[in-house]
């Protein structure tokens, strides 16, 4: 019979976290190691860029590997250089659980490990980040009051960070200008709590779902109703979300709306009539998502995720793994879906032509891997697993990703897709890789649960909102806190970092919006 070993003492434990927390030593690479070769592919597009090009193992950091590339793109210029991601793929097979980010340079990350040798070519795939940089927001710059009651949802326009729109308890949603710090209009209508508040993507119009199981619509810039309320759920509103704008019917958008009483109905927003009513899930309808290529996704309290075909409302997929109520869905396009054809650079195309094919293009680029177009799917759930979908490839998961000890309340990918993070009542936020699924960080400092964190338009930043009422905004390369925002005096419910980088808004059960920027 084995021994078995006795666990830990709570000094043994002690010296253990205490050796964790100190900076290991970092293993240097000796100049004379000779040079190693190296094989540029693009991820997007699996091609491979000029090579193999020979390089010195002392000097073989991401920072040189960024130049080098770049080199060879001829942008030699610094306002042309793009910061790159770099991974290692042996057999450039995507699905390959073997991947790994080179995250400071190559003798640390293949030689010394004793994955590569000097003498292999080693194959690297490069993905674009962002080519701007959203700076943390580091203060307060508006607390602004005007809601009676908890706020429960935030989300600002995709046009900018001008204008935030909150819902609250008080039975109103409210529209804020968000440059001065005042009220911009007041959306009255509601007989009950307004749970969800969703921006269409071009801007022009705001939906508001409500637990008086009606949904509005309002016009931002005047802040009155357009039409009568959108009526037919017999329970509360869960989620809302916009067709995609690329695919829409030009000057007829339409809405997607989740309720408590088991179904989604997919709206007309102009002649405000029922097009298409999705059943089938035996439970209340948790959240809803309309992906760029004509699917839409549903999760519901009755353990599964649906996939439906958009066009006629037909089932497609029945998603079931998950052993509890799901709560919460995110795709891996969610954020060029949200912006359409809006970006950094603030230029709006002119023509309704022009705006459609750049979202589009959007789209196309933010979805294509290896020639095909792959939308993925994270689902969140009380079971305190997440799973990570391909739907438009398989049914079955690609990766049940799992580690948090409370039920998970919200999960979120980047703008580009590459990254997950998700949100516990555990009090943790974790990060995970979007492609396979692997753990990345555990991002340690909330006492209380979290409710839900966004990342920042650029990738970089994650910010959370948490019971404990403080904001924390976290750097994703690192795992480490960049900055703690106290201020809100009761939960923070609801926050969202504006597309454009510029501000972070949120709001919970002190009735106060706050504007945070850097």
């Amino acid at each position: 019979m084995a021994t078995v070993l006795p666990p830990p003492s709570k000094r043994q434990r002690l010296d253990a976290e205490t050796r964790a927390r100190e900076q290991q030593p970092v293993a240097e690479p000796q100049a004379d190691l000779g040079n190693v070769r190296v094989q540029f592919y693009d991820q997007a597009t699996g091609k491979a860029g000029l090579g193999p090009i020979s390089i010195p193992v002392a000097s073989a950091t991401v920072k040189n590997l960024e130049l080098l590339l770049n080199s060879l793109q001829e942008n030699n210029e610094a306002h042309e250089r793009i910061p790159y991601r770099f991974a290692y793929e042996p057999d450039t097979n995507l699905s390959s659980p073997t991947r790994l980010d080179i995250l400071s340079d190559l003798y640390t990350s293949l030689l010394l490990p004793g994955l590569k040798t000097t003498e292999d070519i080693i194959s690297l795939e490069y993905t674009p980040q962002a080519i701007f940089r959203v700076r943390a927001v580091s203060r307060c710059a508006s607390s602004i009051p005007g809601h009676g009651q908890a706020i429960l949802a935030a989300e600002f326009s995709p046009a900018s960070s001008s204008l935030l729109a909150t819902g609250s308890g008080d039975n109103t949603a409210r529209i804020w200008d968000c440059d001065t710090g005042t009220p911009r209009h007041i959306l009255r209508g509601h007989v009950d709590w307004v749970l969800v508040v969703s921006w269409s993507p071009d801007a022009s119009t705001l939906a508001t779902g409500s637990k008086d199981s009606t949904v509005r619509l309002w016009d931002p810039k005047s802040g009155k109703p357009l039409g009568h309320p959108l009526k037919g759920h017999t329970k509360w509103i869960r989620s809302l979300s916009w067709e995609p704008y690329h695919s829409q019917v030009p000057g007829r958008p339409r809405l997607a709306s989740a309720s408590g009483d088991s179904t989604v109905r997919i709206w007309d927003t102009i002649s405000a009539r029922i097009e298409i009513v999705l059943t089938g899930h035996k439970g209340s309808v948790s959240c809803v998502r309309w992906g760029g290529t004509g699917k839409i996704y549903t999760s519901s309290h009755d353990k599964t995720v649906k996939v439906w075909n958009a066009r006629d409302g037909t089932l497609a997929h029945t998603l079931n793994a998950h052993a509890h109520w799901v709560n919460h869905l995110a795709l891996s396009t969610d954020h060029v879906l949200r912006t359409a054809f809006y970006d950094h650079t603030g230029k709006v195309p002119a023509s309704e032509e022009e705006r459609l094919a750049k979202a589009k293009e959007h789209f196309e680029t933010a979805a294509t891997v290896n020639d095909k177009t792959v939308e993925r799917l994270v689902s969140a759930s009380e079971d305190f697993t997440m799973y990570l979908w391909s739907p438009s490839e398989s049914t079955k998961p690609v990766a049940r990703m799992h580690g948090h000890q409370k039920k998970v309340n919200h999960v979120g990918f980047s703008p580009d897709g590459q990254m997950i993070s998700s949100s516990a009542f555990d009090n943790h936020v974790k990060l995970w890789d979007g492609r396979d699924g692997r753990f990345i960080h555990t991002l340690r400092g909330h006492v209380g649960a979290v409710y839900m964190s966004c990342f920042s338009a650029d990738g970089r930043l994650v910010v959370s909102g948490s019971k404990d009422t403080t904001l924390k905004v976290w750097d994703v390369r690192t795992g480490k806190l960049k900055e703690d925002l106290p201020g809100h005096q009761d939960e923070v419910y609801a926050v969202d970092w504006a597309p454009d980088g510029g501000k972070v808004g949120s709001g919970g059960a002190d009735k106060a919006v706050r504007i945070w920027r850097h």
